[in-house]
């Protein structure tokens, strides 16, 4: 029945893939010229929740890569594409084709992929184009930039509104390959990601325009109205079967399986805490081969600052560990996450802390490393819990939190960890070795796309002088940083 449904989910993005996209659907008699909002549902699913990428692995010191002076690794990166507009596109072609059918609920969906898809460039850029960047098929190509400030409020209404209009829809969702329609687990989705949202702002909860505070405690006070993640059954998840275009993503990656070992200091933590996951993370290092599977002194990482011909000599000597193998081996192997439980309770923990709600740190906490845990299939836990190293206290809270959570995502739910420790600093990621770029420091943005100050130069240098004073660089500070 699995692979039934999801030949179906491969035939279902083909057609999407094939016909729907904003500038293919013009008057051609040979082409389709209506796309019905399931099929675009599909692909726009597929866009969201597909989050697995080496290169947040190398940022988010998890990985080290030896095959040459890697700039996700060395803090060097300079430009990011507007490539997500893409994905909006398919989003306001599913709004114009719900329109069309009069199906309310691919418009209310809309809302929910809009502003995750909008967050994800404004996270990467700053201030970016949306209200008219949307409206770009009525013919204004060159789209005014919206301040993060603003991109920020429009997110959050709309996502309450996405919620709240859920309630009252009784109309059948199809085509969704996360949830198979089923209408709690996407308000569960929507109010969890919006607590995501609104622990990212944790630098402006005193602007009053986001009223922060407020909006999460409604949320975390009304579970019958914002009901949010109670397990990992609720994850927002993207499973990967044994079928053509539906396997895991690093199934078969030559250079996964050559050129990337596992961050010393991520292993290092992992040893220190005796914590299991190392044993699903990374293979044994070539010396210690000799070692039982679960013995800690069996792995070992390259530095992540380190200089490259040392981390290459390490590494050929047999003192690293590669991923374990069931990432470039397993087809189907973990799922891609867009949110976890485990990430919703360490956001309630955080939360906790810094007095935005009134509920138990440590419960929240330790809900989140169990949930983790069992996304990795670990079932004896108990040693781990109550391990005095990872205890919560006083003073060491939020780096205690982020921490876990950083760990909860290794190779997965994207950029995200990195923008994580953007945020608060934790854990800290190492930049004192002998091969870092950038002056040693973690950038905090990408820097526009370059044919940007071609097509659209008056309103990309406007957008620049009213953030940053040093000019479009890597180490600008956006607003939600400040």
């Amino acid at each position: 029945m699995k692979n039934i449904k999801h030949s179906l989910y491969v035939l279902l993005a083909f057609l999407v893939l094939s016909c729907s996209k904003t500038e293919d659907l013009q008057d051609d008699e040979n082409r389709a010229t209506a796309v019905s909002p399931e099929l675009i549902l599909t692909n726009v699913e597929v866009s969201a929740f597909n989050n697995i990428s080496l290169s947040a692995g190398l940022a988010s010191r998890y990985l080290t890569n030896t095959n040459g002076v890697n700039s996700n690794q060395y803090y060097n990166w300079q430009r990011s594409d507007y490539s997500t507009y893409d994905d909006l596109k398919q989003v306001s072609k599913m709004i114009e084709e719900a329109k069309r059918t009069e199906i309310e609920v691919y418009q209310i969906l809309a809302k929910f992929f809009n502003s995750y898809f909008i967050v994800s460039l404004t996270e990467t850029f700053g201030d970016i184009p949306y209200l008219e960047a949307i409206n770009a098929s009525e013919g204004n190509y060159t789209p005014a930039y919206d301040t993060q400030k603003s991109i920020y409020i429009k997110v959050l209404n709309d996502l309450k509104s996405a919620s709240d209009q859920l309630i009252a829809n009784d109309e059948t969702i199809l085509g969704d390959v996360i949830y198979d329609g089923d209408k709690l687990k996407w308000r569960k989705l929507i109010n969890s990601y919006y607590l995501r949202i609104l622990m990212n702002l944790s630098k402006k909860e005193n602007v009053a325009e986001l009223n922060i505070k407020n909006r999460f405690n409604e949320v975390f006070t009304n579970p019958s109205k914002y009901p949010i993640f109670e397990s990992n059954d609720d994850n927002g998840a993207l499973h990967f079967y044994n079928i053509q275009d539906n396997r895991y993503p690093l199934q078969n990656n030559n250079d996964l399986q050559t050129a990337y070992y596992l961050e010393e200091s991520f292993v290092e933590r992992l040893q220190d805490f005796q914590d299991p996951r190392l044993f699903t993370f990374a293979e044994k290092k070539p010396n210690g081969n000799n070692l039982p599977d679960d013995d800690f002194n069996a792995y070992g990482g390259l530095y992540g600052s380190g200089d490259l011909n040392t981390n290459v000599s390490k590494a050929v000597n047999g003192e690293a560990s590669r991923v374990h193998p069931r990432y470039f081996n397993d087809p189907e192997n973990e799922p891609s996450l867009l949110i976890s439980y485990a990430e919703v309770e360490f956001i309630l923990a955080e939360a906790t802390v810094r007095n935005w709600i009134n509920s138990n740190a440590e419960t929240h906490y330790k809900n989140g490393i169990q949930a983790s845990l069992n996304f990795y299939n670990i079932s004896e836990t108990d040693a781990y819990l109550n391990n005095p190293k990872i205890e919560l206290s006083t003073g060491n809270e939020i780096e205690a939190i982020l921490t876990q959570k950083h760990i909860a995502m290794y190779l997965n739910t994207g950029w995200q960890s990195f923008f994580e420790q953007r945020r608060t600093g934790f854990p800290e990621f190492n930049t004192d070795g002998a091969g870092i770029l950038n002056s040693g420091n973690i950038p905090k943005r990408w820097m526009y796309p370059a044919n940007e100050a071609t097509n659209n130069g008056e309103n990309l240098n406007s957008a620049i002088n009213r953030q940053f004073p040093n000019g479009d660089t890597i180490n600008g500070e956006m607003w939600i940083l400040k």
